[in-house]
């Protein structure tokens, strides 16, 4: 009989999950040695004809010694191996070395850190874990769950059934449980296997539910083609505001925060007017109508938006100073956008069939006022202070993943309702609507990092290459750690010191997983020594612009370098999993470095 613990206000279930993780840290050597025994194959012999036959991405929710993962990473797939005892994710580090697999931290039922990622999964894997999560909160992890499997994903849950071990707090959980969340989420219950426990113990079996999300499942691409192509529009703006946030999506991830009801990402409402401003400076510059009765009649183009008229789009964007009337023009410019944004095209953005009203909107959004000053760094406390938008989740996934199908429609979609106003220009051509649609991706430029680079060798430093790990005794190129010409990102984290003849062997090709781990100590060292001990200036536009354009960084407090620099190397990490998801890169491995 499962043991019975009593219940207090604080836990209703009787436990907590840091009750379970305190369990599995005071017995971790028992059980890596227990887990180790037996081979994935023995395990999970039921489900072998259901496992993907393709590499893909894996979810280990539980990894624990990370036996199901090596196992997964062997077969070519990429493994994110989440396991929150500290003890057991050490012993699976140290047994299942890989760089398929990524460790993670983090716990059912929130998944902040997997979610932030910005990864959807082919497969998430929970092996022996559901029972952990208390009952009160297995609704909220498994729409988590959901939220991050990709359509035609696939999840496997395996129940252990019989008496609970001693130590380990556990809640029963029946098939009939899981699937009644399934059907909740629209999942489908592909098959349902009971089973003889692997280590023959006569009093424990086990029940394996594999499920599946259907393609259409979420909703999200009908919702955005519906926003496209069906809605009224009385103006560009709901246009406007589906290719700000795509815009987002794509290079300022970093910012976005799950909202307490995790249906929703919140986003800095001045993040959304920022890219809002920066997408319409050439468009008016051009004369282009955005109006039936031409741009005089747009809310958001007055003094701030026309101050800013001399300075580049490409100004207008995360790490950059503004001083004196620049200062003014800009915070008055973001504070008519959001005002805009809030009550035009995010009011009247709403779910097909329902009514103009709050309830119904699509995207959210609280304002609030930011008072007027002469200096400004655009940073995310800075955006944050116009107040909030909300994505739902899976349409913040689809914009994520789907942007270079979802964009060119939205900007197609954008010219043809531009021809439609009659104040437009009839002479101009499709080449220059698309010029003045065309987002201003920073300049191929290298200077500044260079300079820094070769300051530090005329102040008696050593320069190394990241990848090879020589030292450079004469000429030195900069590197895209991240290839420009798949992921046009002049970031100064994205800077790297190269010998030359290891940048051309290394080309546009993506770094793999196993290069970035063997360049990890050079790439932190370079970090540390050009942006973090120089400038106050440099080092807080490095950390403005890593935390906005890399997935998974956690916030630290303080100013702990180390722990700092960790963090946004890991998000290198999960940058390189999203552009080899979403772009099918190839990879460049250092066993290349001189091959080609």
């Amino acid at each position: 009989m499962p043991h019975h613990r009593s219940v207090n206000k604080d836990h209703p279930d009787g436990f907590s999950v840091r009750d379970v993780i305190a369990a599995y840290d005071a017995e971790a050597s028992r059980l890596t040695s227990e887990y180790e025994r037996l081979s994935f194959e023995e395990i999970h012999s039921a489900v072998s004809d259901l496992l993907p036959d393709t590499p893909g991405f894996i979810l280990d929710v539980g990894a624990g010694t990370g036996r199901d993962a090596a196992w997964f990473a062997a077969k070519g797939h990429t493994v994110v191996a989440v396991e929150p005892s500290t003890e057991m994710r050490k012993a699976g580090q140290e047994r299942h070395h890989s760089s398929n697999i990524q460790w993670m931290n983090d716990t059912l039922p929130k998944l902040d850190q997997v979610f932030s990622s910005k990864l959807t999964f082919d497969l998430v894997w929970l092996s022996a874990v559901w029972m952990h999560v208390p009952k009160t909160q297995r609704d909220r992890a498994f729409r988590k769950i959901v939220s991050v499997l990709r359509p035609g994903g696939s999840v496997m849950v395996s129940i252990r059934v019989g008496p609970q071990p001693e130590g380990r707090p556990m809640d029963p959980v029946t098939v009939a449980d899981v699937e009644t969340l399934a059907q909740r989420r629209g999942l489908q219950i592909v098959r349902v296997d009971h089973i003889k426990d692997a280590l023959q113990r006569p009093e424990i079996s086990w029940d394996v539910v594999w499920l599946r999300l259907p393609d259409d499942g979420t909703g999200a691409l009908p919702l955005l083609r519906h926003i496209v192509f069906n809605d009224s529009k009385s103006s560009t703006y709901k246009l406007a505001l589906l290719r700000t946030l795509i815009r987002a999506a794509d290079s300022a991830g970093g910012f976005a925060r799950l909202s307490q009801d995790e249906q929703h990402v919140e986003l800095p409402l001045g993040l959304v007017s920022l890219f809002w401003v920066r997408g319409f400076q050439s468009l008016l510059a051009n004369n282009l109508s955005q109006h039936p009765s031409g741009n005089s009649r747009l809310s958001f183009v007055k003094e701030g938006f026309q101050g800013l008229a001399s300075r580049s789009p490409y100004d207008l964007r995360v790490g950059q100073k503004f001083s004196g009337q620049d200062a003014v023009n800009l915070i008055c410019a973001l504070r008519d956008a959001a005002n805009c944004i809030r009550r035009m095209p995010a009011h009247f953005i709403t779910y097909p069939g329902s009514s103009n009203s709050v309830k119904n909107q699509v995207f959210p959004c609280e304002y609030r006022s930011v008072r007027v000053r002469d200096s400004v760094r655009i940073d995310e406390n800075f955006l944050r202070a116009f107040g909030t938008f909300s994505v739902p989740v899976h349409v913040w996934q689809a914009m994520s993943r789907y942007a270079p199908w979802i964009e060119p429609a939205v900007v197609n979609e954008w010219i043809e309702v531009m021809r439609g106003y009659k104040q437009s220009n009839t002479a101009v051509t499709q080449d220059q609507y698309l010029a003045s649609l065309k987002w201003l991706d920073p300049d191929y430029d290298t200077t500044l990092v260079r300079k820094i680079g070769e300051s530090l060798r005329a102040d008696g430093r050593q320069l190394y290459c990241v990848w090879s790990g020589d030292n450079i005794s004469r000429n030195f190129d900069i590197d895209h750690c991240m290839p420009y010409a798949a992921w046009p990102c002049n970031d100064l984290w994205n800077l790297l010191p190269s010998l030359p003849q290891v940048n051309q062997s290394k080309g546009d090709r993506l770094p793999a997983p196993e290069a970035l781990e063997q360049a990890k100590c050079k790439i932190l060292d370079w970090w540390s020594m050009a942006y973090m001990r120089g400038e106050p200036d440099l080092a807080l536009r490095f950390e403005d612009e890593a935390r906005s354009a890399l997935p998974a960084v956690k916030p630290v407090k303080g100013t702990v370098s180390e722990e700092i620099l960790e963090n946004f190397f890991q998000g290198v990490m999960f940058q390189q999993m999203v552009l080899k998801r979403d772009q099918q890169l190839t990879e460049w491995h250092t066993a290349n470095l001189f091959s080609d």
